[in-house]
């Protein structure tokens, strides 16, 4: 087995700035925890630093080295949900993982590295795609899961990939790396030891019987002497992803930066099982108003972010905000299975039907959902009622009708008439017909007509009709291009 440790020591402060496009430059900013008078500094940013202030500081203390400090409570509910999301776009790389709050994740990858072409690729991919999603994770690589967080958390390492390569890293690291309590390792430091071969060296019997056995079964699962089962993460059945705004934002455009991490992250999950989504809906949270939804839907099922991102920005730029957003959220339920397209060297007409849908897509965001239709015919004969407006990609039926022009008049238009033959700006000439349409009689909107193609002496072409009961008037009802 091999484990890939992920530890994000400032998921805090990432879950604030993640909706944030421009950065935050030179602000100030400090996440507390805690209320009342207990509330004390729990991360700050690097402008933060530079003005002294340190994590465990009160918060009144911090105020006090800067008025203009910002300062927001730690949300750990949503740092919980973040650690899942995470997991689950994270099971793209693997299937075998798990949580280990509250922040950071454990990924067991051997069975990962011949398909994303071994370790270092594997880990670069991974670091690359979170920084996108908005975080600064930390990683590294052992062959036990303990092994593997010990080192993220004391910093970064080359990969450890053998078990026997394992014990010399971990021997050269300081006490304080061990996960243990505080009374522990004051102990452990009180005994003069000073790194974790200090206490690798001590019998065993003597250490166990000194400070109980739990120590000695933590070193063994770290370098792999006992066993140490993970309990798996649950795949989540629906998609369900919030971040923050910095600050109000009353310009549309500007929503596009934090939406394209959320369907990045939407993306990964969906990739991970193989599956797409036909809908999906964006909330914005207001401060002092009712949320906005804004819904996505798809002709075929998709999970392409670019391509969900565009849809969005389409309908943003005709959307206005009721009042300035705090907020963003992206779901998605029932995700679909997903098939993966194969290249084909020489077929260029597989290319376009995949093209048409997306263009359909397009459309819709940018004009609205009902101005862009499709059209079916139905089995009727009276042109009225030979077609029916349906969603883009249903299938037409063919009832084997004679050819029908494209253009149909709204209602048939009268036509004068001179020596029994129909007139239009002049003389029409009948080329083809008659086809005579006697139906309807038993909903009541029956028609008796016969129907002719007819063409003037500019070579047009038209479809007229003249009616079976008197007065046996002509009409016209439709144009051939």
């Amino acid at each position: 087995m091999l484990w890939l440790s992920i530890y994000l020591p400032h998921l805090a402060l990432d879950l604030l700035m993640r909706g944030d496009a421009a950065g935050i430059g030179d602000t100030a900013l400090a996440v507390y925890a805690g209320d009342g008078d207990r509330r004390r500094i729990h991360a700050r940013n690097r402008a933060a630093v530079q003005l002294g202030i340190q994590p465990g500081m009160t918060l009144a203390a911090a105020r006090a080295l800067s008025a203009s400090l910002q300062v927001h409570a730690r949300d750990t509910d949503a740092e919980c949900a973040a650690l899942r999301n995470m997991a689950a776009w994270a099971q793209q790389f693997t299937p075998t993982l798990t949580l280990h709050p509250p922040d950071g994740l454990l990924l067991e990858v051997a069975g990962s590295l011949n398909l994303f072409a071994g370790i270092d690729a594997l880990q670069a991919r991974l670091i690359a795609g979170l920084r996108e999603l908005g975080y600064h994770p930390r990683t590294a690589v052992a062959p036990t899961p303990q092994g593997a967080w010990l080192l993220v958390r004391h910093g970064f390492h080359p990969p450890v990939l053998e078990r026997q390569e394992l014990a010399p890293v971990i021997r050269k690291l300081p006490i304080d790396a061990l996960q243990r309590p505080q009374h522990l390792l004051q102990t452990l430091r009180g005994m003069g030891l000073r790194s974790i071969g200090d206490c690798l060296r001590l019998p065993r019997a003597a250490l166990a019987r000194r400070l109980g056995p739990e120590l000695v079964q933590y070193l063994d699962r770290v370098l792999g002497r006992q066993a140490d089962p993970q309990p798996a993460f649950v795949p989540l059945s629906s998609f369900h992803s919030a971040l923050a705004l910095p600050a109000e934002v009353s310009d549309t455009t500007a929503l596009l930066f934090a939406a394209q991490r959320l369907l990045l992250e939407l993306e990964g999950f969906l990739r991970a099982r193989a599956m797409g989504v036909q809908k999906i809906r964006f909330t914005l949270s207001h401060l002092h108003a009712p949320a906005d939804d804004i819904h996505i839907g798809l002709l075929q099922a998709n999970r392409n972010a670019a391509h969900l991102l565009d849809l969005l920005r389409e309908r943003l730029d005709r959307y206005e905000l009721r009042a300035p957003a705090i907020g963003l959220s992206l779901s998605a339920e029932h995700p679909t299975p997903l098939a993966e397209d194969n290249a084909d060297l020489f077929e260029r007409s597989q290319t376009a039907e995949r093209d048409w849908p997306q263009l359909v897509e397009h459309l819709r965001a940018r004009l609205g959902h009902q101005a862009v239709r499709g059209i079916q015919l139905t089995a009727d004969h009276r042109p009225e009622r030979a077609w029916r407006y349906c969603n883009p990609d249903e299938t037409s039926i063919n009832p084997g009708r004679p050819p029908r022009p494209l253009w149909l008049l709204p209602e048939p238009e009268a036509l004068k008439e001179c020596g029994g033959l129909p007139w239009l700006d002049g003389r029409l000439f009948l080329e083809r017909g008659p086809e005579r349409i006697e139906n309807g009689w038993w909903d009541g909107h029956d028609i008796a007509r016969d129907y002719f193609v007819a063409r003037n002496e500019q070579q047009a072409h038209f479809w007229v009709f003249r009616q079976l009961r008197k007065p046996r008037q002509w009409f016209l009802h439709g144009v051939f291009g």
